[in-house]
């Protein structure tokens, strides 16, 4: 047992004494989906999400033998099928004779270097009871991801503590324990995570602020799921939904009883289609209209969030040393034990923003849990957090203002860029997520979310780029829109030169057209055939192919800058080519949302593009004319851009304090009229 760790056993603690303080419970599914169960408990201590049965003749006290070990084919089946027996409870679980379960998952183990980097928190209490003789394994792991035990605890059918000290994680690093069990099962009564209170210790209050758009049932469902958590029953003083739609919240099945339920802690707001901006404004907006909340919540509406994530958040935020905004990560929604984001930050070179070094995206757990992922155990220090979860002190937005006025994207990065900028941290913490749709299921860079794409990361690098003219940002702009053009998707270099000029107009543009541009946006959109999308694959002419293919072969990606640049030359000069009537009448190609790459579309003359989300198609055709007309047009905008860039990026830093303000935002949340209710559904 390591010197430095205290143990103590006494039937009677819970963990709650007066000078400790719950801030992480060991959690498991609150629902019956199993495909979540490997980010709350790895029933295989060894390598996988399956149980393993521990025979004294056949394994130590400590390690299963490893032919006792299931096929890995067998895993899904094996953890579907024990899913309801062992589960039983949102924080307890039954545990067969002769078996090892651990708690070094995504949920349920603590991460003691976040803790150690932003906390003054030097000691964690690891409680645990059980209804019966076991050993409960403690271990900690390093930030290269190897790992020790510290602690056993002999577990004889009450509570028992052990105190953690986290001097040790600087750079990473976490703390989880294992059960094994010996001739009897047990159950695992409760364990939670504890730290100690300072003197003048106040618990903080939240509120959580949804914007939603036309997803009434998601939300109904998570307000009631929340609004029920006893958890949160303390810790979250009100609800703040801000309805843009026109399928309103208030007419779905299940909503009065939820408004019932809540009473006063829900605040119910109706305005027009502001966007994620305006909707997450208004909830800053009325969180900091009195001294109720220490923190405010931003959530999506169409999101899966466990109660316990947001009751961790706010401790989290309690003990932080100074006010910081704590982010939770996404999972997929579709892939539920697959990690979406994981840590966020922005290359400030090509203002893009992207996972942290050393992240891996779409990481799933049910393949390697957290014990057997190394990369997972260096602390990931970012710039931002998404908006999909993520908390944020009242104080810091009082004295940074509220979200910029941009309708969707850069809204976050941004916010986390002026938290940085005003000294304010910003933690992803991990055992904080939701499940979410990930945006790899859609590409909204060549949709209406064009528009905002392009001007929002431009406004984002005339703020905060610290690099003259804004570094890299526009040679890869121009790049863009020829890569666009190339690909003969023209809708998309429409809308990126009209947000090039929108910004070039000022900033008094951003709440004069914020509830207004996305009309104008769509139409423009839709007079282009590359947007015009049809479900009906007949309805248009039969693919047939003008010309034959190059040698007979399929165009593959360039390799290196030169080859790239002279296929991009090459489609260029393609373009400009006068179309010829045989090639407008026919598509020449079927070319699937995977396959549409810039160096593919470059060869061909038009083509039927399938739409990323599945559900239909759209006509590439190749128009000489206005390949012309954009490329130049997309040219002159640039020039001027990087003529006038010294002046706009005053321009935009000098109007931030302003365009950011209660006092501007209340002006458009006044100027914004609700949409019109869609018919009211049947509420039998």
């Amino acid at each position: 047992m390591s010197t430095a760790t205290r143990t103590t056993q006494d039937s009677n603690i819970s963990g709650r004494d007066r000078n400790w303080h719950v801030v992480h419970h060991v959690v498991f599914p609150t629902d019956s989906d199993t495909d979540t169960l490997p980010l709350f408990v790895d029933f295989n201590a060894q390598r996988h999400a399956a149980v393993t049965s521990l025979r004294p003749t056949e394994a130590t006290e400590n390690e299963p033998a490893a032919e006792n070990a299931p096929a890995e084919g067998a895993v899904a089946a094996q953890t579907n099928q024990l899913r309801s027996e062992l589960l039983s409870g949102e924080r307890s679980i039954h545990i067969p004779a002769h078996t090892r379960i651990s708690m070094g998952t995504y949920f349920n183990a603590f991460p003691a270097s976040y803790w150690r980097a932003y906390s003054s928190v030097d000691t964690v209490r690891l409680t645990v009871s059980t209804t019966g003789p076991c050993k409960v394994l403690v271990y900690r792991s390093t930030a290269r991801g190897t790992s020790n035990r510290v602690v056993t605890l002999e577990m004889t059918g009450s509570a028992q503590f052990t105190d953690l000290p986290l001097a040790a994680f600087g750079d990473g690093g976490w703390y989880w324990f294992d059960v094994v069990t010996a001739d009897t099962a047990v159950e695992l009564a409760f364990a939670e995570w504890s730290v100690p209170e300072p003197d003048g210790y106040v618990p903080g209050t939240v509120s959580v602020a949804i914007t939603t758009y036309n997803r009434p049932d998601f939300c109904v469902r998570n307000l009631k799921a929340l609004g029920e958590a006893d958890v949160l029953a303390d810790v979250v003083d009100r609800f703040i939904i801000t309805d843009q739609g026109n399928q309103k919240v208030r007419n779905e099945p299940g909503y009065d009883e939820v408004a019932a339920t809540l009473g006063q802690k829900l605040v119910h707001l109706e305005q027009g289609n502001l966007g994620g901006s305006g909707g997450f404004a208004r909830g800053m907006y009325e969180a900091t209209s009195d001294d109720r909340s220490r923190y405010v919540m931003l959530l999506d509406d169409d999101v899966d969030v466990h109660p316990e994530s947001i009751l961790r958040a706010v401790k989290f935020g309690d003990f932080a040393r100074r006010p910081t905004i704590v982010g939770g990560h996404m999972f997929n929604l579709y892939e539920k034990s697959v990690i979406h984001s994981f840590g966020e930050r922005v290359n400030e070179y090509r203002f893009m923003w992207g996972s942290v070094d050393g992240v891996r995206e779409a990481h799933d757990f049910a393949g390697s849990n957290l014990r057997t992922t190394p990369w997972m155990h260096r602390r990931v220090d970012v710039d931002y957090n998404g908006w999909w979860m993520c908390l944020i002190p009242t104080q810091i937005i009082r004295e940074i203002g509220l979200a910029l006025p941009v309708f969707i994207k850069w809204d976050d990065a941004e916010y986390g860029l002026r938290a940085k900028r005003a000294g304010y941290d910003t933690v992803s913490l991990p055992g904080v997520a939701v499940w979410h749709m990930p945006w790899t299921e859609k590409d909204d860079t060549i949709d209406w979310q064009a528009y905002y794409h392009a001007r929002n990361r431009w406004l984002a690098a005339l703020l905060y780029s610290p690099y003259a003219k804004g570094g890299n940002l526009p040679r890869e702009s121009v790049l863009t829109d020829l890569r666009h053009l190339v690909s003969m998707q023209y809708s998309a270099a429409e809308l990126r030169a009209m947000a090039l000029e929108d910004l070039l107009g000022g900033p008094e543009h951003l709440h004069r057209t914020i509830g207004s541009r996305l009309p104008q946006v769509r139409k423009v959109r839709g007079s282009f055939s590359d947007a015009q999308v049809k479900k009906d694959l007949a309805d248009f002419p039969p693919v047939k192919r003008v010309k034959p293919l190059h040698h007979g072969l399929e165009p593959r990606p360039p390799r290196g800058p030169i080859t790239r640049a002279a296929r991009l030359l090459a489609g260029a000069v393609h373009q400009m080519l006068p179309t010829r009537a045989a090639e407008a009448e026919y598509p020449e190609a079927r070319v699937p949302a995977l396959d549409l790459q810039w160096w593919r579309m470059a060869t061909l003359d038009s083509a039927l593009v399938s739409s990323a989300d599945g559900t239909g198609a759209s006509w590439y055709k190749r128009d000489d004319g206005t390949f012309k007309r954009m490329m130049g047009r997309s040219t002159r905008l640039h020039q001027r851009l990087h003529r006038d860039w010294d002046a706009l990026a005053r321009q935009y830093r000098d109007a931030l304090p302003y365009y950011t303000s209660r006092e501007a935002w209340a002006a458009t949340f006044a100027a914004s009229e609700p949409e019109p209710a869609a018919p009211r559904k049947d509420r039998s």
